[in-house]
């Protein structure tokens, strides 16, 4: 039965969307399908940055240690970055442009002015190794990669296609020297892009190995915008009736990386139309998140789940005030349900939310809060109206009816375009109605509330970060000592999930799990490197077709294993 707060959100959702109004709903055609868009929706994110970076010109928006830009601050930044792209480096309209470093002002203002001289923002995971960061450039052609010192000096030694340009951390003009010009390149783009250019790609770690290039055009990334931005009005109308609305500035604590979806659409591109503070942080210390909440006054907190948990339960929490601070949000993986409460009675003041949403839908999906989280804990929410059209479809693509399980699949005009020179994957992650095949497994109740139950892809979700259990493996068969191999992953209550493995090796070879993993840290970023890894001492299980049976492999090996 509809909640109170369901009800709310129907009655505002439909005030802000019907004609005239901010949110004013047209359609557009997709795959082959109409479907619900913004009428008024910028033509391109460079529009989109021209508009609010202009109304909030004065508004305080970054804060990177010491340094405290305004959004009219960071927009100068950008155009001269864009024309330095455009005259210095000759980038030109849908060429890709890598982005490898860490997060501070200087990403934003890369991202940015990539964007604003035409060029598509292509996120490089800033966590990756050298080898796998030179994979990423090639896969998705980029010709200039924008890097930080320390993600250049991973790329020594690695062949790639691509000039790379060093940019710092620090204030733009000095740290971005390199891409600085003078002229009105970003002016002049602006008549030139509209919503059916190139505009990002981000990689996702499926269950096929190699992470591929998730891209978008403006139309897909400019929507997603629009629609989180369409919900955050209609929770304002609500905390306002409730007389629960913040009273300072909105701002937005940044611990996720912006190479992400999460970091870059929701939390980053979001805050430039709602005038909200960001606050960075470029690693995360559960100690220095409560000391900024607290200075900067935070109102808005999302993370992994396991942040807002380690705030909840530090043994100092009540020495900083963070009151403030009306959401504590996670996404990127499942948040135990028993940490829903301790959340909620840690932070008075606040409510735990969960969202729902993934690389290819450019972070639109689902989402639950406040009571309704209480409620519900198990559930990813409700569907993100007005855009989001959600189904549960059973192998053949057909729907299924409320209270059964299949696989998770979203329709919406924000989704990605397709895989980067794969169309064999892309072919595959959509159906033939246009809705985005999600791998994971689960139903709707009578409410409309997802549960999510079970994942159908090979992936391990540790801490937020998509882990391609084939792609671990390929990593560890590479080393010629080992013969069979199995990667799998193990409950964690820090990071969720953590990933783990089995290996048998060729006769008369000798090789310890420690030798092994340091081996495979030379070649896959750190957090893909098993945890855990047991020598098998004869050949692993095997299915009927003679490949191994992972199953019983985790059930042999993992029957022991306690959670951290």
């Amino acid at each position: 039965m509809p909640t109170q707060l369901d009800n709310d959100i129907h009655r505002i959702t439909a005030a802000i969307t019907s004609p005239g109004q901010m949110f004013a709903l047209t359609e557009v055609e997709r795959r082959g399908v109409t479907m619900p868009a913004f009428a008024a929706a910028p033509p391109s994110l460079a529009h989109y940055f021209a508009h609010f970076c202009g109304q909030h010109r004065d508004a305080l928006f970054l804060v990177d240690g010491d340094l405290r830009m305004t959004c009219g601050e960071v927009y100068d930044a950008a155009l001269r970055v864009a024309d330095g792209l455009a005259t210095r480096h000759g980038v030109t309209k849908g060429q890709r442009v890598g982005i490898a470093a860490r997060n501070s002002a200087n990403w934003i203002v890369a991202y940015m002015g990539t964007i604003m001289a035409g060029g598509c923002a292509t996120l490089l995971n800033g966590w990756w190794t050298g080898e796998e960061l030179a994979y990423g450039i090639d896969l998705c052609e980029c010709t200039l990669v924008l890097a930080d010192p320390g993600r250049a000096a991973r790329l020594e030694g690695h062949a790639h296609g691509a000039r790379i340009v060093i940019m710092d951390h620090g204030t733009p003009a000095k740290g971005l020297a390199e891409l600085w010009g003078e002229g009105d390149s970003a002016m002049r783009m602006l008549g030139a892009l509209g919503p059916d250019d190139l505009a990002t790609i981000l990689y996702t770690s499926g269950s096929t190995g190699h992470p591929k290039g998730a891209y978008s055009d403006h139309r897909g990334v400019v929507s997603a915008v629009m629609n989180y931005i369409c919900q955050t009005v209609m929770v304002l109308q609500i905390l306002t009736e409730r007389g629960e609305a913040p009273t300072v500035q909105p701002s937005a604590l940044v611990t996720v990386p912006l190479f992400h979806v999460t970091g870059e659409v929701p939390v980053f591109l979001q805050s430039m139309a709602l005038g909200r503070k960001l606050v960075l942080m470029p690693k995360w210390d559960v100690t220095e998140a409560l000391r900024l909440l607290d200075k900067e006054k935070v109102t808005y907190f999302v993370g992994v789940p396991l942040m807002s948990y380690e705030m909840a339960t530090h043994p100092d929490r009540e020495k900083y005030d963070l009151s403030q601070c009306k959401s504590f949000a996670a996404g990127g993986a499942p948040r135990p349900v028993e940490h829903v409460g301790k959340i909620r009675e840690a932070f008075p003041e606040g409510y735990p939310l969960l969202g729902y949403g993934l690389t290819e839908t450019n972070a639109v999906g689902c989402g639950n809060l406040n009571e309704n989280y209480m409620a519900k804990p198990g559930s990813t929410g409700l569907a993100s109206k007005p855009l989001v059209d959600l189904a549960i479809l059973d192998d053949a693509g057909r729907q299924l009816p409320m209270g059964e399980t299949g696989e998770v699949s979203i329709r919406s005009v924000c989704n990605f375009l397709g895989y980067w020179k794969n169309e064999e994957a892309t072919a595959a992650a959509y159906t033939d109605d246009g809705y985005f095949r999600t791998g994971d497994l689960g139903y709707i109740d009578e409410d409309g509330y997802l549960f999510i139950v079970d994942r159908k892809k090979d992936i391990i979700i540790r801490g937020g970060e998509n882990i391609a259990c084939i792609e671990v493996e390929e990593a560890i068969y590479a080393h010629p000592a080992v013969a069979e191999c199995s990667v799998f992953g193990l409950p964690d209550e820090r990071f969720g999930e953590i990933p783990a493995a089995v290996y048998f090796l060729q006769p008369g070879e000798e090789l310890p799990p420690e030798a092994l993993q340091d081996y495979l840290r030379e070649h896959i970023a750190a957090f893909k490197v098993p945890c855990r890894l047991w020598q098998a001492d004869e050949q692993l299980p095997r299915l009927g077709t003679q490949k191994v049976d992972k199953r019983t492999v985790k059930a042999i090996y993992a029957k022991d294993h306690v959670p951290a």
